[in-house]
């Protein structure tokens, strides 16, 4: 169902939650206004995320509202506080605002990426961690439970290790080859710490 909305979704940020449901974001801002402007032409209906703060993806889980769990939206909420500004801030937790695709909206002196909230809001804090592993044959970084345990390769939060220069110790850790740019452009922008437990 999802892939059939957005069937290109491996140009943008994505992962599959625990349940099987499609989460895609945007990896810049004029991404952002792209996809949900595609979205909204398509008249349905999706839960959509932001950082509370500027400088995230709006996150979009691309299934119909009465199929999502709590579980889809809190691992969402951790997928799109992890690939805002906040990771690069090397912060530990960051607030993430709920809501519905019917409440945006986008006049046309608000610049690219920029999208006004109508009505109410659900906001959730989340911790920055994610783990690596393989979905649909691609290395991701996703939140901890959209991974079975046996498939997470390492465990990484916001850190002071530049990601470039980590790639060598990234690879020694984790338990299979995986290519320096797939982890690159697994990994959020900015600094990581691996996470030993």
């Amino acid at each position: 169902m999802s892939e059939k909305i957005i069937p290109d979704y491996k140009k943008y940020k994505w992962f599959f939650t625990s349940s099987g449901k499609l989460v895609v974001g945007g990896k810049s801002s004029l991404q952002n206004d792209e996809l949900l402007k595609r979205l909204k032409r398509a008249k349905e209906n999706y839960v959509v995320m932001h950082t509370t703060s500027p400088g995230s993806p709006f996150s979009i889980i691309l299934e119909d509202i009465k199929k999502i769990k709590p579980q889809d939206t809190e691992e969402a909420a951790v997928f799109t506080g992890c690939f805002s500004r906040a990771w690069r801030e090397e912060k530990n937790k960051t607030a993430v605002d709920i809501f519905e695709l019917k409440q945006l909206y986008k006049t046309k002196n608000m610049k690219a990426g920029t999208w006004g909230v109508k009505g109410e809001v659900k906001r959730k804090n989340v911790d920055l961690k994610l783990v690596l592993t393989m979905q649909d044959d691609k290395l991701r970084a996703v939140p901890e439970k959209s991974a079975k345990p046996k498939e997470i390769l390492l465990k990484v939060k916001p850190g002071k290790l530049d990601k470039r220069e980590a790639l060598p110790k990234l690879q020694v850790e984790m338990s299979r080859h995986v290519k320096q740019e797939d982890l690159l452009q697994a990994l959020p922008a900015g600094g990581v710490s691996i996470v030993r437990k």
